[in-house]
């Protein structure tokens, strides 16, 4: 309503006269657009916000008129350019607040030019070129951060001027070079210091032991080296210190012991050594100590924990020995409890079976020894538990219906545990992973097993399980693993299986299982990989399915199994034969039946010959087959044929096998070969139609389908090569993890390009339905391609309609809108602002 006062508007403050606006607070309202410069008429304007919402566009030059302004906060929008050197007029500003824009250019060296400035946020931009000397400015200066920038060059010893700061924030995605200047030790008043992963090296300086007020340091992420400097034990006011990520060496100093209000105290990833100082464990306000990977030795402080304020304690991957402390727990506040990876002896402790507030424990791959402490795995917050690869004995331990659903892992494998697994097993409804291999559990799987429905992992070989597969297990039906080898089971594969549609793998080998391998197995889509070795089975092997590509040392050790390189089937029955003895010649009536009979079945064996030979035809004409190109090609099929070798293999899944291929020209392909099809599928229809669709397509981010080679039963697809694999494997896999964040940015924002024009601009428009790092493929330049479109509709035409119906993506990769959330979302345009870019 335009006759409505202005000062009536929510956000909207005015002075006592009620004539001039001073204050316009419109945080988090859903703006867009852009800011008007008509804010530059409201000349008695003191603060000004519109921080958290969707403004864009560089920010008007015409506020530098509001002589007034003191607050300015333009944090969490998308505004961009530089910063407007006409704001330096603004010489009332006290607080400027640009945090997590898209602001671009040099690091303006125009703010320093605000007298009066004493809180300035420049972070979470992409400001780049070097903190400028004249920062050291301020007089009044008490918040600092440029944190979370493109910045570069070395940390100015000017900044050492700013006597009266506070709070300084430097780090996260900066790139400095050198490290910390000694004058640092000049902020007198620092009470906050952050300079986290912006690739700081050298020593701390000694100097920052002047820092008095200081109770936060965090230094993580850097390349810092040298040994722990021991001025750092002279910061009485530190409660948090961060130094892991580094590569310091040397002894935790006896300095340290020093720090009475020190409640974190990271050194994880660094190269330190010898013992972990037994005052480590006196220090009275510790909740978090985490000093996992580095060379410690000796044994764990025994009165860690007595404080009763412990609360996260990781130790793994060191070299320490002797027994666990007995006190961990005593406040009941331990929550994360992490060893795993040393040379702990002992027991466990029993307290540990009593402590609540427990959610992780994992202290695999030591010399534990003794029994699992009673009610351990009843602890009302449990989520993991991992025991795995020590020495502990006794048997499973007793749950009641009381236990935690949260627990999702159980991994008690490579252990001495015996007995039978209770049938209160299935009362850890929320367990997913439940692994029990390597021990000497013995008697029957508990049909109880079948109440776990989130279960998705089960591994219990190698123990001495005996009796039936529990037909029950099939009821778990997320399960993607299922691993019961090496133990003495018997009898039958339970049909029931096949209701398992997501199952990936399953081994059955070295058991005493008979009978038949239910051919109804054949059918199920998501299976990879199968062992049914050295049992008892018998009969025929099926060979459609999944099954004509599970390699035949899947089936060995059942000599009486039969079929592809197992040998032919045997006589079910062997046919005696029967003389009978005739005295005399025949009769002619006998004859005359005889020379009939011969006649009729000449006919017969006619007939059959000429229908054998019309199939024979057919068969052939199903056999050729049909190259169709989206562009020009120089191969043909029989080039592609010759590409379908074990050797080539460079990937399998449930839809399909890969194959790298070298064309007569020299070029290199990707043909993938889909499973056979079903008898009466819509194949000719639907898939021709699609794939015509998806040959069309054109886009620089999503792999180029070439053509596909046809017959009446297979389809070939052959793809552009991408030397470089997946952004699966280069992140995960053995060669993993050495992508720099500006190219892992660069492959997200490609995705996104590609993913956009699927969903948007693609005529028709296809829904991806399976995006994951797998599906993500790089070429020689590391640039990002979009593969495996499409390709759910397909299957689903294709005849594994009962999977793909209920599963729209890969197996063990659930898109959401297909699982417990009913959600579906999809962000086109891509803003990156990782926890680095995040005021803590």
């Amino acid at each position: 309503n335009a006759n409505t006062p202005l000062c009536s508007f929510a956000g909207v403050t005015c002075d006592l006269t009620g004539r001039h606006v001073t204050s316009i607070d419109l945080t988090n309202v859903t703006l867009s657009g852009t800011l008007s410069p008509s804010l530059a008429h409201l000349r008695f304007l003191q603060n000004l916000s519109v921080a958290a919402n969707d403004l864009s566009g560089p920010i008007p030059t015409e506020l530098a008129v509001l002589s007034n302004l003191r607050y300015l906060n333009l944090s969490n929008n998308v505004f961009n350019a530089s910063f407007p050197t006409q704001l330096s007029q603004l010489k009332n500003l006290q607080i400027l607040d640009l945090y997590n824009n898209n602001m671009t250019g040099e690091l303006p060296v125009s703010v320093t030019e605000l007298p009066n400035l004493r809180h300035l946020h420049l972070g979470g931009n992409y400001f780049s070129g070097q903190i400028p000397s004249s920062y050291g400015r301020w007089e009044h200066l008490e918040y600092l951060a440029v944190s979370g920038n493109e910045l570069s060059g070395k940390i100015p010893p000017e900044i050492g001027n700013l006597t009266k700061l506070k709070q300084l924030y430097i780090g996260y995605f900066n790139s400095f070079e050198g490290g910390l200047p000694p004058e640092i030790g000049n902020l007198s008043e620092l009470v906050r210091f952050d300079a986290a992963n912006c690739m700081l090296s050298g020593e701390i300086p000694p100097e920052i032991g002047k820092l008095q007020k200081l109770d936060t340091l965090f230094l993580q992420v850097n390349a810092l080296s040298g040994s722990l400097t021991p001025e750092l034990g002279t910061l009485n006011s530190l409660k948090s210190m961060d130094l892991s990520n580094n590569m310091f060496t040397g002894e935790i100093p006896a300095s340290f012991a020093q720090l009475k209000n020190l409640t974190l105290l990271n050194l994880f990833r660094n190269k330190l050594h010898g013992r972990i100082p037994d005052f480590i464990g006196e220090l009275p306000e510790l909740e978090v100590l985490q000093l996992w990977e580095n060379n410690f030795t000796g044994s764990i402080p025994q009165k860690l924990g007595s404080n009763k304020k412990l609360q996260v304690l990781d130790l793994s991957s060191n070299k320490l020995t002797g027994t666990l402390p007995p006190y961990m727990c005593s406040g009941n506040t331990l929550q994360t409890l992490i060893t795993l990876g040393n040379f702990l002896l002992g027991p466990i402790p029993e307290s540990l079976g009593k402590c609540e507030s427990l959610s992780r424990i994992r202290m695999g791959e030591n010399y534990l020894n003794g029994s699992i402490p009673k009610g351990l795995l009843g602890l009302p917050q449990l989520t993991q538990v991992e025991l795995q690869d020590n020495y502990l004995t006794g048997e499973f331990p007793v749950t009641d219906s009381s236990i935690s659903v949260n627990l999702g892992q159980i991994s008690l494998s490579n252990n001495q545990l015996s007995g039978a697994l209770p049938a209160s097993v299935g009362n850890i409804s929320g367990v997913q992973k439940l692994l029990l291999d390597g021990n000497k559990f013995s008697g029957p799987i508990p049909a109880e097993i079948g109440k776990l429905q989130q279960l998705s992992k089960i591994d219990f070989s190698h123990n001495k399980f005996s009796g039936l597969i529990p037909p029950e297990i099939c009821k778990c039906k997320l399960l993607t693993f299922v691993d019961l080898s090496r133990n003495e089971l018997s009898g039958r594969i339970p049909t029931e299986i096949t209701s398992m549609r997501i199952l990936n793998y399953l081994n059955l080998s070295r058991n005493h299982l008979l009978g038949s391998i239910p051919s109804s197995i054949s059918t199920m889509q998501s299976l990879t990989s199968v062992d049914f070795s050295y049992n008892n089975l018998s009969g025929l092997v099926p060979g459609s399915g999944q099954f004509s590509y599970f390699n035949y040392t899947s089936f060995l050790g059942n000599p009486e199994l039969c079929g592809p390189y197992l040998g032919p089937c045997k006589d079910g029955v062997a046919k005696g034969t029967h003389e009978t003895h005739v005295k005399g010649g025949l009769s002619s009536s006998l004859k005359l039946l005889l020379v009939i009979g011969l006649l009729v079945f000449s006919i017969l064996f006619a007939v059959a010959a000429i229908i054998k030979a019309r199939s024979l035809k057919k068969a052939s004409d199903a056999r050729a087959w049909k190259l169709t190109a989206f562009q020009r090609l120089d191969f043909t099929c029989d080039d592609v044929l010759d590409c379908l070798k074990e050797d080539n293999i460079i990937g399998k899944g449930g839809a399909g096998i890969v194959y790298k291929g070298s064309m007569p020209s020299g070029d290199q392909v990707a043909v993938k070969r889909l499973p056979a099809m079903s008898r009466g599928s819509s194949h000719d229809h639907g898939f021709n139609a699609e794939i015509q669709t998806l040959g069309r397509i054109r886009h620089r981010h999503i792999v180029r389908l070439l053509g596909f080679c046809s017959n009446h039963e297979t389809n070939l697809l052959v793809y552009e090569y991408m030397p470089n694999g997946s952004l699966g494997e280069v992140l995960h896999g053995k060669k993993g993890g050495h992508l720099h964040w500006d190219t892992r940015y660069k492959i997200a924002v490609e995705a996104a390009k590609g993913l956009c024009y699927l969903h948007h601009d693609c005529s028709p428009l296809i829904v991806h339905r399976d995006v994951k790092s797998n599906n993500i493929l790089l070429d020689s330049e590391f640039e990002a391609h979009v593969a495996d479109f499409g390709l759910a509709k397909f299957l689903q035409d294709s005849g594994t309609s009962e999977c793909m119906s209920a599963v729209a993506g890969s197996y063990g990769y659930i898109a959401p809108e297909f699982h417990v959330i009913p959600l579906y979302f999809f962000f086109c345009r891509i803003r990156l602002h990782t926890e680095g870019r995040r005021e803590e």
